[in-house]
């Protein structure tokens, strides 16, 4: 399944890379990563599928990493504003959380192909690059520890261990990359539903209605 198959409706995938040569070949990396894995995947696979010769890939990118590089960084800075937008954003601790779980959901279960990539390949970057995507990973769990500290503190929440239930949450929005599948029954938006509510109960906050 292509990678700009997976992309949500309303969005055109990547749209932020230029020029158009540049943000094909991320497109066929994506693509090439989730189905063969990085280190099985070559730069003529990528170039193949991107209708260009490997010497044009080269023109973008220096290196396969550097591609990795750019993918992974990319989709956690879009988890990271998911996540902050949701942290910083107006309501209550509970109708935060449950914003940032939908949303985080809604965003990996619809670039599914994407999200594996970016979750799933970090031990293959080079030292420096994971270092900087660790850093970033770091900064979406402060935005999920501190919504549910906040709900903590305001009594909404009954949490004994909040960085173990950040980890927990996490875990399960991230896991949907994995399972998703866009001819199934579910659509991204139901399954961040779901999960919202799952979460909630996690914490303690009784099921509405």
């Amino acid at each position: 399944m292509g990678a700009a198959k997976e992309t949500l409706g309303e969005e055109q995938p990547w749209a932020e890379v230029s020029p158009d040569a540049a943000r094909r070949l991320l497109i066929a990396a994506v693509e090439a990563f989730a189905e063969r894995g990085y280190h099985a995947t070559t730069t003529r696979d990528i170039a193949g599928r991107a209708g260009m010769s490997p010497a044009a890939l080269y023109i973008h990118y220096k290196t396969k990493e550097e591609l990795l590089h750019r993918i992974s960084r990319l989709g956690h800075d879009k988890a990271l504003d998911i996540l902050r937008s949701a942290a910083d954003g107006d309501g209550t601790p509970t109708e935060r959380l449950s914003a940032a779980v939908r949303s985080f959901v809604r965003w990996h279960a619809g670039h599914h192909t994407t999200a594996r990539v970016v979750q799933y390949e970090l031990d293959a970057l080079g030292a420096e690059h994971r270092a900087e995507i660790v850093a970033l990973r770091r900064q979406s769990d402060a935005a999920v520890r501190e919504i549910i500290d906040d709900g903590v503190r305001a009594g909404e929440f009954d949490v004994p261990d909040v960085p173990g239930t950040t980890l927990a949450v996490l875990s399960l929005c991230i896991d949907v990359a994995r399972w998703f599948n866009v001819a199934g029954r579910r659509t991204p938006d139901e399954v961040g539903a779901t999960y919202a509510d799952l979460v909630l109960r996690m914490v303690g906050v009784a099921p509405q209605g």
